[in-house]
């Protein structure tokens, strides 16, 4: 957004000189400029433009002539309890952020102090003494974005669902879009001021609440020839939860892009952004994507709770068996230990969960992630930041030198990375790491491939954990029923003493879907001295899978078979499962 200063009611190039951010020959400058501009700029504006102070410093020095405090984040000091104070449309459009309300004094953070006809409004309204702050305005942008409204669940409205909410919100859209229906290929707007409108912050505000309060891993914004699909990501599977009028498409795109501070005048190239909001209290990271297609640009949205409640190993859905030898190989004290599985299978869920069960007073427990999806207490995290020139292996060299016990690297993505993996493992370090490979023996020919030695895999590799997530039956809609034979003859060996299997038929607790939550399947894969004997020799990866084989490896697809009998998860899932 443009900066525009308005006229302040003190001696604004008397402030700055004296704070020696400008000098008198600047201040002739400028004035000269705005008495020769037909459009009469403002002072402010015209120092701003010129490059002679930031706006920052013209609002810093401004407020220290005033005695008033300047606020440098009010996002992390604006209390959510008071903003319902202030009307979302007033807290819009003068951009005033409610901060704190104590002993009668509501403080708020503008970044236009003088504008008194506003503070006595606000005064008048809320019935309260208002204390004005300053702050600029990309700051209090950021603190209006990141400050989600109250938004009502399902439950608490008489019945009525997610589809007759959104209708309710839809209803005043036409002042703010339009009454008539664009044509797919006409022009988006787009505007800031469409962006910004009551209706459409509430309308994207209740589809991020609604996809927290459902559980959703990404939100989907797709636009058609003559419709918007609203489509949420539940237990690994969309479902539609809205379809919007085409019209709305542009200021629905837009007001998340201001949110995310992307560029909403920019429709040809994709983007990436990031947003942070508090739904209910809880803090929320959102992961932005823009993409150009035939009808508009898409939006996907991914959903990180950052205050998620931390999940054990033994929540997981390990097998017993399975569980305690896991325990076992990240209690080693150096090694590289691996999850594996494609993107969305759970592998940073289960390395979280193991580094919250390591005793951070006694480690040194370091993390470099892209992104730091969750806030571990006593663990140091990095975020990567390539345009910076901070990667995965760079970070990770930084932190060897940090006297580590325990380093976590979101994901082995090249060479180096692997190779410095492997020599932290190597000079007594434990590494956790992710790789994208289907299976867990296809873990070792990947670090080769990626240009590690076979010896020095087979030096270093402690374990390989192989992962999915299936769907789980409704516990309180799972009935059973007995298989055909086609059904028994998908099992294999598993299918042939099988007399019934579990199935959720559907209930208003899973919302007719007959499953509710999600399970992970497993395969582990800790080599011995036959196996680790085989991978320095370079067999190939069939070799290593056939004496894994005659050792009794169980594969995913036998905890899968295993937890199909157990009534946890169905067939259906388990052959979706393992066909990824």
């Amino acid at each position: 957004m443009a900066e525009h200063p308005r006229p302040i009611s003190v001696s604004l190039g008397q402030v700055l000189m004296d704070s020696g951010l400008l000098t008198a020959e600047q201040l002739r400058d400028a004035l000269l400029a705005q008495s020769s501009d037909s459009r009469r700029k403002m002072l402010g504006e015209i120092l701003i433009e010129r490059g002679f102070v930031s706006q920052e410093q013209l609002l810093r020095a401004l407020a220290n002539a005033k005695s008033m405090e300047f606020i440098e984040n009010p996002s992390e000091v604006a209390d959510p309890g008071v903003r319902a104070l202030i009307p979302e449309s007033i807290r819009h459009e003068h951009l005033v952020v409610p901060l704190s309300l104590a002993d009668g004094e509501l403080v708020v953070c503008t970044s236009n102090p003088d504008d008194f006809v506003v503070c006595e409004h606000l005064a008048r309204m809320t019935g309260f003494h208002v204390r004005v702050t300053v702050s600029t305005q990309e700051a209090l942008e950021t603190a209006l974005a990141m400050v989600l409204p109250e938004v009502e669940s399902s439950t608490d409205r008489s019945g009525a669902d997610t589809q007759e909410i959104v209708a309710e919100l839809l209803d005043n859209l036409d002042d703010v879009v339009g009454a008539v229906s664009e044509p797919a290929t006409a022009e988006m707007s787009g505007s800031p001021d469409e962006a910004s409108s009551g209706p459409v912050v509430r309308l994207v505000n209740h589809i991020i609440a609604c996809a927290v309060a459902e559980g959703a891993s990404d939100i989907h914004i797709e636009p058609d020839d003559a419709q918007l699909r609203v489509r949420l990501r539940v237990d690994g599977v969309l479902h539609v939860r809205v379809r919007p009028p085409y019209r709305m498409h542009s200021a629905i795109a837009s007001r998340i892009k201001i949110m995310a501070r992307l560029d909403i005048s920019e429709r040809r190239i994709p983007q990436d952004g990031e947003i942070s909001v508090r739904v209910n209290g809880r803090p929320i990271d959102l992961r932005v994507s823009t993409l150009p297609g035939k009808f508009g640009e898409k939006v996907v949205m991914r959903v990180i709770d950052v205050g998620g409640t931390r999940i054990g190993l033994e929540q997981l859905g390990f097998r017993a068996s399975t569980e305690a030898t896991f325990r076992k190989v990240i209690d080693e004290p150096h090694g590289v230990v691996l999850v594996t599985g494609p993107t969305g299978s759970g592998k940073s869920t289960t390395l979280y969960s193991v580094l919250a069960g390591f005793d951070t007073e006694c480690l040194n427990v370091s993390t470099v992630e892209d992104p730091v999806e969750s806030n571990l207490p006593g663990v140091h995290q990095t975020q990567v930041n390539v345009k910076a020139g901070l990667t995965f292996s760079g970070a990770l060299r930084s932190l060897l030198r940090q006297d580590p016990d325990i380093l976590m690297v979101g994901e082995i993505r090249d060479g180096e990375t692997a190779q410095t993996a492997v020599q932290a493992a190597l000079t007594g370090h434990l590494v956790l790491s992710t790789l994208h490979t289907n299976d867990a023996p296809s873990a070792v020919t990947r670090l080769t491939n990626l240009g590690v030695e076979p010896f020095l895999v087979a030096a270093s590799l402690r374990g390989v954990l192989a992962q999915r997530l299936v769907r789980k039956t409704c516990v309180h809609c799972r009935t059973t029923y007995v298989p055909d034979g086609h059904e028994r003859a998908s099992m294999g060996k598993y299918g042939e003493t099988v007399t019934e299997l579990r199935k959720g038929i559907g209930c208003r607790r899973c919302k007719e879907r007959g499953c509710s939550g999600r399970i992970g399947l497993y395969e582990l894969l800790v080599p011995d001295s036959r196996i680790l004997d085989a991978i320095s020799a370079k067999v190939d990866l069939s070799a290593i899978r056939d004496l894994l084989s005659k050792q009794g490896f169980e594969t995913l697809w036998d905890d899968g078979m295993h937890k199909v009998l157990a009534g946890l998860t169905t067939l259906e899932e388990v052959h979706g499962a393992c066909r990824r």
